[in-house]
């Protein structure tokens, strides 16, 4: 009986704790509550077969008038190849997709109204070029 309380417990905890780590986590944006926010979504595809990629990792650091960074948010995408994030304030982003077996991808983009949507096309990686290759003769 006290193994099933304390199991009870436990979860009640951890749930309480994980509530309130993805609300401050949504907030992280909207840190001053300055202007206006968007929703966006961002939709990640591979280049080559127009296939979704799921489980691609999208950080986003929203950048203030001075080029800071004001805060990050990692998202994970979809079985689609589909995440979005609402509270990204307007102005400028930089935006980062990574996925094993895929080149970084790297862009900044400018939030400028209520919903944005971003596609990304990722590239498989490139060759590496070597002076020792069988080439030269």
């Amino acid at each position: 009986m006290r193994m099933k309380k304390a199991s009870v417990v436990w979860a009640v905890g951890f749930t309480a704790v994980l509530v309130i780590a993805v609300g401050a986590s949504g907030r992280a944006f909207a840190q001053d509550d300055e202007g206006p926010s968007a929703s966006v979504q961002f939709v990640v595809t591979n280049e080559a077969s127009g296939k979704p990629v799921r489980n691609a990792q999208v950080v986003l650091h929203p950048m203030n008038r001075k080029g800071k960074m004001t805060g990050e948010m990692e998202l994970k995408t979809d079985a689609d190849g589909k995440t979005s994030v609402d509270g990204v304030p307007y102005g400028r982003v930089e935006v980062q997709v990574l996925a094993p077996g895929f080149q970084t991808y790297g862009a900044d983009y400018e939030v400028k109204q209520a919903a944005v949507e971003i596609t990304v096309k990722l590239k498989k990686p490139a060759g590496q070029y070597s002076v020792y290759g069988d080439d030269k003769k």
